[in-house]
């Protein structure tokens, strides 16, 4: 049995990874305030683990929502209510071309 960490190049296949933020990292990381993201988990956009703010745990996806939501409010001029809405089409739109692949017979 290897026992040898892993190097550099070495690749692996198959794993995922997924990493976890707290409020003040996903701020950081998605470039915006407590109080953006306290707004979308008030609409129901973002749903943090943990009971209160300073408990709050995010994973990758709350990222990519939060950088999306942040372009989505900038470019259309969108309250936080518009932005779920849309956030909330939008990955509708994605399970419904998901469910039209899967049932393509190519």
């Amino acid at each position: 049995m290897n026992h040898d960490a892993p190097h550099a190049g070495d690749r692996l296949v198959g794993v995922e990874t997924t990493f976890v933020l707290t409020l003040t990292e996903l701020c950081r990381a998605g470039s915006t305030d407590a109080a953006q993201v306290q707004a979308l988990v008030d609409e129901g956009v973002l749903s943090p683990a943990g009971a209160a703010p300073g408990d709050w745990h995010f994973d990758e996806q709350a990222l990519r929502t939060v950088c999306i939501a942040k372009r989505l409010a900038r470019d259309f001029d969108l309250s936080f209510a518009g932005t779920a809405l849309v956030l909330e089409l939008m990955a509708q739109i994605e399970s419904l071309q998901a469910h039209l692949r899967s049932a393509d017979p190519r």
